[in-house]
């Protein structure tokens, strides 16, 4: 098997501008990199990875923690991180940490543990300083969701934004009275934040029997919807702050035979737009945030010192479907 020296002689560089072109490094030369993969190809060279896990006393891999991997939005960021990790010969063990806080920390712990040279974290918690000893040995990016309590980079989207969007949509459809779905997390928060300022900017009062913050399982939404519908001033339209509630409220609806009130959801799934109506949604660039919270990972890794903004935060955009007209009003796919 042919070693990185090997390489480095036949493509007539040193052993350590070898190492930077297999990890990918910025810094080296279009020419050099032609040369010194046309010699790894010609050995067929197979970086050590083992090798580098005793060296920097860091496992050639990066952990990624998740609410679920079943959900597409997160689904997503796991394959951007993939690819994004495959172009450095680095592996990616992804774990579950479910939706509850309290298992959490000893799921995370459980990939930090592995000695994994850095984490991509999606909190479910509202306190991760659990995690500030741990930023010493790895650096640590989180996605969806600001860490509480503990400063760390982070990549989200507009929540507050994409949920003004979303309800101005409705608003533009002649909905005035407009109910809030969504958990209690700080995401549903603020998208409920976003939903109010554009009733707020459109004149229209939003009270709080329109909302329920707490669990998004179908039976709860269900119960949720039907005292809803029930009050003096009944929704037309329903906003939802993610897919899993969305799900809930399609489910809920069609339980309480109610195909005449609008939906408009935070973040897309496979079956949106095959549903009758299909569902218009603030769509999530899963993709774009786990390419961004992998590069953002790397770039912490290769520069350490290096001066990067703590917090980005990524557009949304609405995909509009047929789900938000009014009663009597004709649905167009597309314009919905």
């Amino acid at each position: 098997m042919a070693t990185m020296r090997e390489v480095a002689h036949r493509a007539g560089v040193s052993a350590k501008t070898v190492s930077r072109v297999v990890n990918n490094d910025r810094y080296v030369s279009a020419d050099v990199r032609e040369r010194v993969e046309r010699a790894i190809e010609d050995l067929q060279y197979v970086p050590n990875m083992l090798a580098v896990t005793f060296r920097t006393g860091r496992d050639a891999a990066i952990g990624v923690a998740v609410p679920g991997v079943a959900d597409p939005f997160f689904a997503g960021i796991i394959d951007a991180v993939e690819r994004e990790a495959s172009r450095r010969g680095v592996a990616v063990i992804v774990t579950s940490v479910g939706w509850e806080p309290s298992h959490e920390r000893q799921s995370i712990e459980a990939v930090l543990h592995r000695r994994v040279a850095g984490m991509i974290i999606c909190p479910v918690g509202p306190d991760m300083s659990f995690l500030r000893p741990w930023q010493a040995r790895a650096p640590l990016v989180f996605v969806d969701r600001v860490p509480g309590k503990l400063t760390a980079d982070s990549v989200v989207q507009d929540d507050v934004g994409g949920g003004r969007q979303a309800t101005a949509h409705l608003i533009g459809h002649g909905h005035r009275s407009i109910a809030f779905l969504g958990d209690d997390v700080i995401t549903g928060v603020l998208r409920l934040k976003g939903c109010r300022q554009a009733l707020a900017e459109a004149g229209i009062a939003h009270a709080d029997e329109l909302v329920h913050l707490g669990d998004v399982d179908t039976p709860t939404v269900t119960a949720a919807l039907r005292r809803i519908l029930a009050g003096p001033d009944p929704p037309t339209a329903v906003f939802s702050s993610n897919a899993r509630c969305t799900v809930s409220v399609v489910s809920a609806l069609q339980a309480l035979r109610r195909s005449d009130i609008a939906v408009v959801g935070f973040g897309d799934f496979p079956t949106a737009a095959a549903l009758h109506p299909a569902i218009t949604v603030i769509d999530q660039d899963g993709d774009g945030m786990g390419r961004f919270a992998a590069a953002r990972l790397f770039d912490r890794l290769d520069e350490p010192g290096r001066k990067l903004r703590r917090r980005t935060v990524l557009p949304v955009s609405l995909v509009t479907r047929a789900s938000c007209a009014m009663p009597g009003e004709k649905a167009h796919p597309g314009h919905g």
